[in-house]
């Protein structure tokens, strides 16, 4: 409704300073141009991000002190704390990264956006940055429109500049041309009510161009023009620092709580910034004066005193909130609670993490080892045994014996409940974002599609393995028994071994070393047909008894096969590259079988 409402009203204003001013059109189209640069500066860094960006991150967030100086050197590089802001919301949603390291990031940011003023006071205003902008923005359109995704991604990058330039320049001649027509400085509020409401303005004028840059740039050219006085100026730039945070509130729309308490740190951290600034605007301005008179800056030259009023306040924040940033965290996990959600229901699959490709990625990584812990409790169950007990330290024989307790799972209906509406919801996830993707990480997403869908045949096996399992579990005949007994010991087994590869992260000999259990699985099949030869002959065991024990063997071995496949897959968090090395090197089934027979025929020589 408010935007039905804006949109025309913002049309409106426009075609009614159009109509009224020639030089007011050259002003706006400067604003647009100024604007479209950003969106090309933010589609050139999205380019770049694929995989480099993530480790990153995961390098530099740690601590306090790396979180708060990525903020200000990506906001420095990218100048756009909105788009750091999009990106952190997108790792958070991702689990990438923590909350505190979140709230670091942006807390940087602010302080990073200020060398945006900088750039433009001190080097835009006093150099023809035109002549520079038409020859990037032509050679940025050429590398656009080639197919290589880092030429494209550098094309926009030049182009995004060359169009911030222009921005710049077209901004600059519109308010020198309107100085000569219209004196806006007769519009000027002094003292605290002038203050107060261009604040307001700043603000206003921040939420409708979703970008303090642009803000600021058309305050810098204004008070350039001298169309706007030095102190009304300050209240501008404090109300464009508290508008940029509509930016982060709009992007955790579409995220988990996490991204809503991050934006809640962002708008609780400007607007203790903005409230400070004006309560202190006449010091600061002493203070800003001093500064300038120390580093050689003309009593007049408000552009840059601008800058450093602009750097002053934000410091100041940052400084002030910083000491309190892990009580703010606190609070903000008390007051925004996450919802309660069941087993099936997405924990990660949200619109902010598809705003990049590693972040999407991630989400579908994250959400299927979601899928991998229904799944671990259900095949649990379905062998008659505690999660918890084979994820514990007991042996492994204790954790059989002690079972006799465990009552029967419906295996059927927890994977309805707990499996089937979950990586459905992985496929479709995985099919609406893959379209924006490069071929190599479409082929990670299909990996992890079909990790969930071993992690769904593992489950099938089970419950074919079950009925014979409760039938002979605690049948009178021991032998028979025992047998199924040292299935459940070995399927045990390898949930065990592949929940300790899972704990050791991004270690790829961990990963590697599943192969092991399928050799051990494989081995385990081979040395029961003897033992099956030997009961029968014995009459320990009916045939019917054996026919089954194959059966079910050969069940147990598929559940292994498809687990261990899933997991080469599910638990190599490294490096996209990493992760193919690490799959091309894990044996696949049919090099199993050939090193089994192999190892067989040796053994078979030495007797």
């Amino acid at each position: 409704m408010i935007r039905k409402i804006l949109l025309p009203t913002i049309f409106a204003i426009l075609a009614y300073g159009f109509w009224l001013s020639p030089d007011f059109k050259t002003i706006a189209a400067g604003v647009a141009i100024f604007l479209f640069g950003m969106l090309s500066l933010e589609e050139g860094f999205k380019a770049f991000t694929g995989g480099l960006l993530e480790r990153l991150l995961r390098r530099t967030t740690d601590r306090l002190w790396k979180s708060l100086s990525f903020g200000v050197v990506t906001t420095t590089v990218m100048q756009s704390s909105s788009l750091v802001s999009v990106i952190t919301i997108s790792f958070l949603a991702a689990g990438l990264i923590p909350l505190i390291a979140g709230v670091g990031i942006i807390f940087g940011a602010n302080l990073g956006t200020t060398t945006g003023a900088w750039l433009v006071a001190g080097f835009g205003l006093k150099v023809n940055i035109a002549a520079y902008a038409m020859p990037m923005v032509v050679f940025g359109v050429i590398l656009i429109f080639q197919k290589s995704k880092e030429l494209k991604g550098f094309g926009y990058v030049l182009a995004g500049l060359g169009f911030l330039f222009l921005g710049i320049h077209y901004m600059k001649e519109g308010f020198d041309a309107f100085r000569d027509s219209i004196d806006l400085t007769a519009y000027a509020v002094s003292g605290y009510a002038g203050v107060i409401l261009f604040t307001t303005i700043g603000l206003v004028a921040t939420v409708i161009m979703q970008s303090s840059h642009a803000t600021l740039v058309l305050i810098i050219t204004a008070l350039a023009a001298q169309q706007i006085t030095y102190e009304n100026a300050l209240a501008l730039a404090i109300g464009a620092n508290l508008g940029t945070t509509i930016t982060a509130i709009l992007g955790s729309i579409g995220s988990n709580v996490d991204g809503r308490r991050l934006a809640g740190a962002h708008l609780i951290f400007n607007l203790t910034t903005a409230v400070i600034a004006i309560a202190m605007i006449y010091q600061l301005t002493r203070g800003v004066d001093a500064i300038s008179h120390w580093l050689g800056i003309a009593e007049d030259d408000y552009t840059l005193k601008l800058a450093i009023f602009h750097t002053v306040f934000n410091a100041l924040g940052v400084l002030i909130m910083l000491p309190v940033i892990r009580p703010l965290v606190d609070f903000l996990q008390r007051t925004l609670q996450a919802r309660e959600r069941t087993a099936a229901q997405p924990l990660y699959l949200n619109a902010s993490a598809t705003s990049l490709a590693d972040t999407a990625i991630e989400a579908v990584r994250k959400e299927t080892l979601h899928l991998y812990d229904n799944a671990f409790d259900i095949i649990a169950g379905g062998l008659r045994l505690r999660p918890e007990d084979i994820r514990s330290e007991r042996p492994l024989k204790e954790v059989i014996a002690d079972s006799g307790d465990v009552a029967h799972v419906d295996i059927d209906e927890l994977y309805e409940l707990n499996v089937k509406s979950l990586y459905s919801e992985i496929i479709a996830y995985i099919s609406r974002v893959k379209s924006a993707m490069t071929p190599d990480q479409i082929d990670d997403l299909f990996a992890l599609r079909a990790a969930g869908k071993d992690l769904v045949e593992a489950i099938k096996d089970t419950k074919h393995l079950q009925k014979n399992l409760d039938l002979y579990l605690h049948s009178d005949n021991p032998a028979i028994a025992k047998r199924y007994n040292a299935i459940r010991k070995e399927l045990a087994a390898v949930l065990r071994g592949l929940d300790r590869v899972r704990d050791q992260g991004d270690d790829s000999a961990a990963v590697l070393s599943l192969d092991g259990l399928k050799l051990d699985m494989k081995e385990n099949d081979a040395r029961l047909l003897d033992r099956l030869d030997k009961l029968v002959r014995k009459n320990k065991i009916s045939a019917h008894m054996a026919t089954s024990l194959i059966n079910d063997s050969s069940y147990a071995y598929d559940v292994t096969k498809n687990l261990v496949k899933m997991g080469e897959v599910l638990f190599s968090a490294g490096h996209a590259g990493v992760r193919s090395i690490e799959r091309s090197l894990a044996l696949d089934i049919d090099e199993m079988d050939d090193l089994f027979s192999e190892t067989q025929t040796k053994i078979e020589r030495v007797r």
